[in-house]
């Protein structure tokens, strides 16, 4: 079976929710995971802290690095780049999986959040690759992968809350770009995006509680699937906007009832997610 198994992974936003389902999954085959977030200490209304990601990420069978970084911050970044090649010898994977949220239209948006949707999304993403790229030059399989969405036009994506839509789709365009900058160098660039809502602290928290969840995957399938990508020949698979769905199901996985957040919500009514 593919493995992750020796493989440097440097993710962002890995303290909880998708960020560390993914950084878990490649704990159990055995990998080495940088978790970069900026959660130190317990936080009042979120969950988990680099630390106790680190913690299970060891127990899962792995080892992990839980660095406390501010992707908006280029010091920050570039250090955090250099303590993972000390510790591990280099960077075999990227996922840049940070992200900031907010659901509001043109007018309600304050600028102090359209500038952190932007700094975290899109330039985070961006300064992430581009602090990476030299190690992942000497990876055997190097790959990047951004949790955005397909670059779907339609204005129904962007009229109800243009200043993410913006910030978002700025992740994805950097696969775009990347992907064909770098694919002589056999990097992988690729980005993962679910058919439905996850149960994530954000969608608890912005998107209607507990009912909602209801009605919402588990952060897993998106690190089963993640995963096998990552196992892929990064030569031949880059520039690709997966949906998880169909990753699984193009390895022979065709009942998901399992990712379910709730057995008893039927597949039927579960949420679609956004751009979708």
């Amino acid at each position: 079976m593919p493995t992750l198994h020796g493989k440097t992974l440097f993710i962002t936003g890995a303290s909880r929710g998708i960020g560390k389902a993914i950084g878990l999954r490649a704990a159990r085959d055995g990998a080495r995971v940088v978790i970069v977030a900026k959660t130190s200490a317990p936080h009042p209304k979120l969950p988990g802290t680099i630390h106790s990601a680190a913690e299970e990420m060891r127990a899962a069978g792995g080892q992990a690095l839980p660095l406390a970084v501010d992707i908006r911050d280029e010091a920050q970044v570039r250090e955090a780049v250099a303590e993972a090649v000390a510790a591990f010898g280099g960077i075999d994977i990227l996922v840049n999986n940070a992200s900031a949220i907010q659901l509001t239209g043109t007018l309600e948006t304050p600028m102090k959040r359209f500038d952190l949707m932007h700094q975290v999304n899109a330039r985070g993403t961006f300064l992430c690759s581009q602090a990476c790229l030299p190690h992942l030059r000497r990876a055997a399989n190097p790959h990047i992968l951004n949790l955005s969405p397909p670059l779907n036009l339609e204005a129904r994506w962007f009229a109800p809350h243009v200043a993410y839509t913006m910030a978002k789709y700025g992740m994805s365009l950097c696969v775009l770009g990347m992907a064909e900058e770098f694919r002589r160098q056999g990097i992988a660039v690729n980005a993962l995006w679910p058919r439905t809502a996850i149960a994530t602290a954000a969608v608890r928290n912005l998107m209607g509680g507990a009912e909602t969840v209801r009605h919402c995957r588990r952060p897993e399938i998106l690190a089963d699937a993640a995963h096998a990508i990552l196992c892929r020949d990064s030569r031949g698979c880059s520039g690709n906007f997966f949906l998880d769905e169909d990753v699984l199901r193009g390895e022979g996985m065709t009942d998901l009832s399992a990712y379910r957040a709730d057995p008893a919500t039927p597949e039927a009514d579960l949420l679609p997610d956004f751009f979708i």
